[in-house]
């Protein structure tokens, strides 16, 4: 699994990489079919926008944003909206097999 980061209008310094890279490592503890990971960090006139576009084995791309005045907050929320949806996925795969195993019995 690959993590790729990028920063817009801001200098990404080894500390900021490593805390990204570690908060993204985590999302692979809630799904493991994710093929990669790009997260987007940027600083805007309010502060800053974080976004995190996971790549989905067999679904579509997983899509999470959030913006706040912390950046640390910002990547954080934007992990949390990330878990949000990598466990609705896992939940909506899961429920679809059971029915459908259920329904040749």
């Amino acid at each position: 699994m690959q993590i790729n980061i990028t920063s817009k209008q801001l200098e990404m310094t080894q500390t900021i990489e490593e805390y990204i890279h570690s908060k993204a490592a985590k999302l692979t503890r809630f799904y493991n079919r994710i093929e990669q990971i790009n997260v987007i960090v940027e600083k805007t006139t309010h502060g800053f926008t974080a976004e995190i576009i996971t790549d989905v084995e067999h679904h579509e791309d997983i899509v999470a944003s959030n913006e706040d005045s912390d950046m640390h907050a910002a990547i954080d929320g934007c992990i949390d909206r990330s878990i949000r949806q990598i466990t609705d996925l896992k939940n909506q795969v899961r429920d679809h097999h059971k029915h459908s195993n259920g329904d040749k019995q």
